[in-house]
């Protein structure tokens, strides 16, 4: 298990905060050592740092409360949405409390002629969009998971929508906050454009609550396409399947979805979601459009994956064919923990420009079978970004290491290329030593704004900035 580094505690603060927030919340303050330990968990072989006790706001003039307190005693505060961030962003380092926005759940508006919704930062990307259903409209960032929006939104989550929809920062018009303060603060209204000063909501979108705790989140919406098509396609080589990416991005073809899976993961997908793909490099496709513009963008791309070789392609309108093949893309992980029981799986993600995906996926495969690595590999291909899943044997020392220098490897790779360390999973711990190779002298900067906003480092310590920017 990789080390995480401990920062000084505050002793007598923490126990301060925690006596305080115990008489004002009662039983919505939690100090047992298994909810703890739960609130410090993040699906990554970076050890447990739990807090010192966990508290679920019910509204943000309650969150605000917390951040007082904490604040007035210099004790860290640590956002929690589901836990399914993959970086190390919600251990606790220094300790100290862990707000946990799961109860702060509700869809408080829907405006269907201007296509915005507003939403309290515990709303699932899944709830919300049964919500939506009934009004013709959805939101299409889909990272996988059932993440909370809050969490999705101090991330800067992404997924297999972005080649279409963007991620996080695309598709977020204002958000309410709460700043290191305690201060209230709303960094716009619903305009769909705006002139006004900073960019405070694309501040705070990926800050990974270093910066403050999103309460209120304004999200773009899109009405519910009138036709959808799906597409699959097997392709001799992972090299073929990329060059299909990069021409039909290159020809306009306007792609909802394109994922790519390789043999292996295909082989995990068969095995446990009960599919018969053939075992070779697969693509996954979706249309959005009218009925004749759907099918026309499938065919479309079906007449640029035969030249490159492909041998079997198959489209389909039926929902349910398609809810079975996008519902084995992301049970991926679980299907991919199968091909090796007992092992940990280590996620990581990289982006590059599209023209570069090709050189980058083929040379990442090549670098983890020299080093001997089971490491299945899927990705959003359309915007260049692709996942390897790394299945460890955390009692074999040597593999360990060779998992921590292949991460380190490809982080360097895909910075190389001018690309990025993460496309979607974010900074958090794991990736703090990649960023100053990625921005240099921007990162300065970064701890800047990190020290002005926040001069006591309450607000989620030990993540994104290295220790020296603080």
């Amino acid at each position: 298990m990789a080390q995480a580094v401990a920062l000084p505690r505050n002793e007598a603060g923490i126990q301060a905060v925690v006596g305080l927030l115990k008489s004002t919340f009662g039983d919505r303050l939690q100090t047992g050592q298994a909810i703890r330990e739960q609130h410090g968990h993040t699906t990554t072989w970076i050890e447990n740092q739990s807090p010192d006790a966990v508290v679920f706001p019910h509204s943000t003039e309650e969150v605000s409360e917390i951040v007082k307190i904490c604040a007035e005693n210099k004790v860290p505060v640590i956002a929690f949405g589901t836990g399914t961030s993959l970086e190390g962003h919600v251990n606790a380092p220094a300790g100290g409390i862990s707000v946990d926005l799961t109860q702060m759940n509700k869809v408080l508006k829907v405006n269907a002629s201007d296509l915005d919704c507003v939403v309290q930062p515990g709303v699932t990307r899944e709830d919300l969009n049964t919500f939506l259903r009934d009004q013709g409209l959805f939101f299409p960032i889909d990272p996988g998971a059932n993440a909370s929006l809050g969490g999705m939104a101090a991330t800067r989550a992404s997924g297999t929508n972005a080649v279409r929809y963007g991620t996080m920062k695309d598709n977020i018009l204002s958000l309410e906050a709460v700043m290191p303060d305690g201060q209230i603060i709303r960094t716009g209204h619903r305009a769909k454009k705006s002139s006004a000063g900073y960019d405070l909501t694309r501040l705070l979108i990926g800050a990974e609550g270093t910066l403050g705790i999103i309460t209120e989140i304004t999200l773009r919406l899109q009405g519910i396409p009138e036709a959808i098509t799906s597409a699959r396609c097997s392709f001799p080589t992972v090299d073929a399947a990329c060059q299909a990416v990069m021409m039909t991005i290159q020809y306009g073809v306007p792609v909802a979805r394109i994922e790519l899976l390789d043999e292996m993961s295909v082989k995990a997908a068969n095995a446990y979601s009960n599919l018969t793909l053939p075992e070779t490099p697969l693509l996954l496709l979706e249309f959005h459009g009218s009925e004749s513009g759907a099918v026309e963008q499938a065919e479309t791309f079906g007449q640029i994956a035969e030249e490159f070789g492909v041998t079997d392609f198959a489209a389909t309108s039926t929902t349910e064919e398609r809810n079975k093949l996008w519902q084995a893309r992301h049970d991926m992980y679980w299907a991919c923990l199968q091909l090796r029981p007992g092992a940990r799986g280590i996620s990581t993600d990289v982006c590059v420009p599209i023209s570069h995906l090709a050189e980058c996926v083929t040379a990442t495969q090549n670098r983890a079978s020299e080093l001997g690595l089971m490491a299945p590999m899927v990705g959003h291909v359309g915007d260049g970004n692709f996942h390897t899943l790394l299945l460890i044997d955390m009692d074999n020392p040597d593999e360990v290491t060779n998992a921590e220098g292949f991460v380190g490897w490809l982080n360097d790779l895909a910075i190389s290329m001018e690309g990025t360390c993460t496309g979607e999973h974010g900074i958090g711990q794991g990736k703090r030593p990649y960023l100053l190779k990625e921005l240099g002298p921007a990162v300065a900067y970064m701890g800047a704004i990190k020290r002005a906003l926040d001069p006591d480092n309450i607000m989620n310590p030990g993540k994104i900035l290295p220790s020296s920017n603080y």
